[in-house]
């Protein structure tokens, strides 16, 4: 008895017409970023694992427990991706970061891999697209960063859009940070679990990682990040702040936003939408500033982030995808197949937006009808998003006249001409 063979838990495929939704979302992305004059990276899927170690951190969820790590053939140590930033960042002092014009304007799209218990949204093969500037210190880039998000989920249907705002200490700062976090703490570590009384010792900022309700209630009254900033970094913060006012972001503040990773220095954010009720955070980014130059690179400035563009589909309320004329090529039998090739490839040329599609069977008028109509009465499950569906019907007589008969399916209205006029009919009408 042979062994069905099943998607890897926590993995998913992606058929048709999810697979174009997302398509979409990567196209609105592609057009979004490319007006701030940001261009595609693309980077491995799979790193040395020490790029992951020294940049994401040991100490962090991420590397400690949830990292596909594997030998290669020559017993070096490789990683699946568990985010990108790390590699944007390896690619880009790798290939000379230090001659590239600044600022460094790049987003990207693709999977990552994290082995964490799946749930609704969360996968262990997951995508993300994101978004890196370089090269820019002053808060004007996590002003033009966070602008530039709130335009793509606008773009994308998403409303009442929040900024969620903390500034993390760095340096010296960030150490006094987490002595008085521990101290907060310690009095209460019997309460913790083994992971958090892991996270107190090895690097307390992870305590906020926590899911668990007890570390949630203790770390309501524990000292904030913004106590602890040095001069110049309350002055970034006050600086984005009065920024983002003036173009009209949305935002509040809190104090227990970290964020998952170890580089992160002085702004980090979550973005979130009130419509979406108690799970409403979309995305989370942050500044990296320090990253660069641990990973080998001149010291470089930097901030960014990155979407779950599962979450981020499954939360959206309106398609994405373009609505495209729908033509459905029915040949009346076998006989007329030739012709019905010859007749789509037309309209393709015509109208070049337009989905056509030819029923290759042959199986006449009435079958070919039933189809057509079963798309427009549910359009959500064709590959592509139809904007009105016209049957294109090819008989002997249409073959032999050099005919065509187009009947619209939501008014009725059928129309015999000929074959000639397709483009004076269709490439006007797509041009007007």
């Amino acid at each position: 008895m042979s062994v069905k063979l099943r998607a890897p838990k926590g993995t998913h495929d992606l058929l048709p017409p999810d697979s174009e939704k997302y398509a979409a979302v990567e196209h609105v992305a592609r057009r979004v970023f490319g007006s701030f004059g940001y261009g595609e990276i693309r980077t491995p899927v799979f790193e040395s694992t020490e790029l992951f170690s020294r940049s994401v951190g040991e100490t962090t969820d991420i590397v400690h427990k949830e990292m596909y790590t594997f030998p290669d053939r020559k017993g070096r140590s490789l990683t699946l991706r568990p985010e990108n930033t790390a590699g944007v960042v390896r690619a880009l002092v790798e290939h000379g970061l230090q001659e590239m014009p600044r600022p460094i304007r790049l987003w990207y799209a693709g999977p990552q891999f994290r082995y964490e218990q799946p749930q609704a949204g969360r996968y262990r093969e997951f995508r993300q697209i994101g978004v890196e500037l370089l090269g820019v210190a002053g808060s004007a880039g996590d002003a033009e960063v966070l602008a530039m998000l709130f335009r793509f989920l606008e773009a994308l249907g998403f409303t009442d859009l929040t900024a969620t705002l903390n500034c993390i200490p760095s340096g010296a700062a960030r150490e006094s940070f987490s002595l008085a976090l521990r101290e907060h703490v310690r009095p209460k570590a019997a309460s913790l679990g083994p992971e958090d009384a892991r996270r107190l010792e090895e690097n307390p900022l992870r305590l906020f990682d926590s899911k668990d309700p007890e570390v949630v209630s203790l770390l309501r009254g524990a000292p904030s990040t913004l106590e602890f900033l040095d001069e110049e970094s309350r002055r970034h913060h006050e600086e984005l702040k009065e920024l983002l006012r003036q173009a009209g972001v949305r935002f509040t503040e809190s104090a227990a936003i970290v964020r998952g990773l170890d580089y992160y220095t002085r702004t980090v954010f979550e973005v979130a939408s009130e419509r979406l009720g108690a799970q409403n955070a979309i995305l989370g980014g942050g500044r990296y500033d320090g990253l660069v130059a641990h990973l080998g690179g001149p010291p470089t400035p930097a901030v960014g982030f990155a979407i779950g563009e599962d979450r981020l589909v499954s939360l959206m309320t309106t398609d994405a995808r373009p609505e495209r004329p729908l033509f459905w090529v029915v040949p009346d039998s076998k006989d007329e197949l030739a012709y019905a090739l010859a007749v789509a490839s037309e309209l393709r040329a015509v109208m070049p937006d337009a989905t056509v599609e030819s029923d290759l069977a042959g199986r006449g008028i009435g079958k070919g009808l039933s189809r057509a109509a079963q798309i427009l009465a549910d359009p959500g499950r064709h590959a592509q998003r139809a904007g009105g569906v016209r049957a294109v019907l090819l008989g002997s007589r249409e073959r032999e006249d050099g005919k065509v008969t187009i009947k619209d399916l939501a008014t009725g209205e059928q129309e015999t001409f000929p074959r000639t006029e397709l483009a004076e009919r269709f490439g006007a009408a797509r041009e007007r």
